[in-house]
């Protein structure tokens, strides 16, 4: 059933033009009520025929017409305290003043259904190399070179984003996206920009940034060096042990979690992707034999993309449908385990003496816990825990990998950004960048709304339901402190 436009009664206040996909889940126009309301999902209460609507209630079975209008009841949330203290209230302030009081970033408007392409641009914009390396390419906007005009309008994108202060139109680099790559032109009815794919959006960004962004050491650029790793890959045939078997080396700018009906995990969906069984002609037996394909990452970069395959394509409904299963991604991720045995032996020593610093820095806040339930001045404590170690990392860092810009030399890393999806299929739903803020607050990039998180919001979007899913996740190299 098509999209249809209803309207939704609530509190005496008329909300009007609300887009309601039949085709989707209940919760997902719940989403879109709450960003018009502030009423949680949870709490709203909407009337339809037989009583009130549940997320399991099948849209297309309402016989809702456009125009509906839809009343609900509900309430946004308990009214604040009064302040103790005289505050200048937000309305007084200019917008400039109001994103530097909440330390809130600028977001994106949506040019219509282009949040695919901006929750990509908030993940990357994470990154603070890659914006120094933007801001090293002297190429301009009148050439006619697409991809170069491409990487000079999102140097320019992030420019005018350090200076916003309210949500930024990216009309230029959406027009460079297009004439670059014409299949995010696709239209629909009306002539209305069709939902696509946040993670085609990310391959081809990446793609070009790697041919395009100016060289450094070593004849290469910011994507070779921070966001390439390797894999080796050990090929061997299955039916015959005398065969040799071939070993190759790729390079990889993401890695892959498939996820299948024993997928709980990321690290064993990514294992699972990187061991698989093909068929092909054996030169030993003369025919079509079974191989075995397993590879094992040899070079970690310092930001690690890993995609989540939940997008599959059903012939006979013609849609790329949703794997909806949940699937635990970890806010902190050791990657040693996915590394070769050589590999694995360089980050060792590394790996113990950082799970060393955090096991002392967790014993530290539970002394300093314990001392405040005690009613003890910490101040005046003599605890020599309090001190700072001073940590000289060329004693515990391999050699090699020092060397090697852009690597990441423990295998420890920690999560910076969350592409997420929520609907049914890949060609409908929403995209939104979930950025880390500091040590356990985030922002949540809905297109032009921003707004600060806590960690339990992040680890929500594992999946198993309707609700913002994980589609891609960028992990990026612990400091060394």
């Amino acid at each position: 059933m098509p999209k249809i436009n209803v309207n939704v009664k609530w509190s005496g206040k008329k909300f009007d033009n609300i887009e309601l996909d039949t085709d989707e889940s209940p919760e997902l126009f719940k989403t879109q009520i709450y960003s018009q309301t502030g009423v949680p999902p949870e709490r709203q209460k909407i009337m339809v025929k037989g009583g009130i609507l549940k997320d399991t209630t099948d849209l297309n079975q309402l016989g809702l017409k456009d125009g509906h209008t839809f009343m609900m009841m509900g309430t946004a949330g308990e009214l604040p305290k009064p302040p103790p203290k005289p505050v200048q209230f937000l309305e007084d302030m200019t917008e400039a003043e109001v994103m530097e009081a909440l330390d809130i970033p600028p977001g994106l408007e949506n040019l219509g259904n282009t949040c695919y392409m901006n929750a990509t641009l908030q993940c990357l914009r994470v990154m603070p190399e890659l914006q120094q390396s933007l801001e090293k390419y002297q190429g301009g906007l009148s050439g006619v070179d697409n991809r170069g005009n491409l990487v000079a309008s999102l140097r320019d994108l992030f420019t005018n984003l350090s200076k916003a202060s309210d949500g930024f139109p990216p009309l230029v680099f959406w027009q460079m996206l297009r004439q670059a790559f014409p299949q995010f032109s696709q239209t629909g009815q009306g002539g209305i920009p069709m939902q696509q794919d946040a993670e085609e959006c990310w391959s081809e960004i990446i793609s070009v940034l790697r041919a395009k962004l100016p060289k450094q050491e070593e004849d290469k650029n910011f994507i070779e060096r921070y966001m390439t790793g390797e894999l080796k890959t050990v090929t061997k045939c299955a039916e015959s042990s005398e065969e040799e078997e071939t070993v190759s080396t790729d390079a990889f700018n993401k890695l892959s979690c498939h996820i299948s009906i024993n997928t709980n995990y990321m690290i064993s969906g990514i294992m699972e992707s990187m061991t698989e069984e093909i068929e092909k002609h054996s030169p030993t037996l003369n025919r079509t034999a079974k191989y075995q394909r397993k590879s094992l990452v040899s070079r970690l970069p310092q930001y690690l993309p890993v995609q989540f395959i939940r997008f599959f394509w059903k012939p006979q409904e013609q849609v790329r449908a949703k794997i909806l299963r949940k699937v635990k991604f970890p806010l902190e991720f050791d990657a040693t385990e996915l590394c070769t045995p050589e590999l694995q032996n360089k980050l060792s020593k590394a790996k113990l003496k950082m799970k060393e610093v955090e096991d002392k820095k967790i014993q530290k806040q539970r002394e300093e816990k314990r001392r405040k339930l005690d009613g003890e001045d910490g101040s005046s404590s003599m605890d020599v825990s309090t001190e700072e170690e001073k940590i000289d990392w060329k004693e515990y860092l391999d050699p090699d990998l020092v060397k090697d810009v852009g690597c990441n030399p423990t295998g420890q890393y920690e999560l910076c950004a969350v592409l997420t999806h929520v609907g049914r299929s890949a060609d409908s739903g929403h995209y939104i960048a979930w950025v880390k803020k500091d040590t356990n607050e985030w922002y949540k990039f809905d297109d032009d709304k921003v707004s600060v998180l806590q960690d339990g919001e992040i680890e929500r979007l594992d999946g198993g339901g309707d609700w913002h899913t994980a589609y891609i996740v960028l992990y990026r190299a612990k400091k060394l402190e």
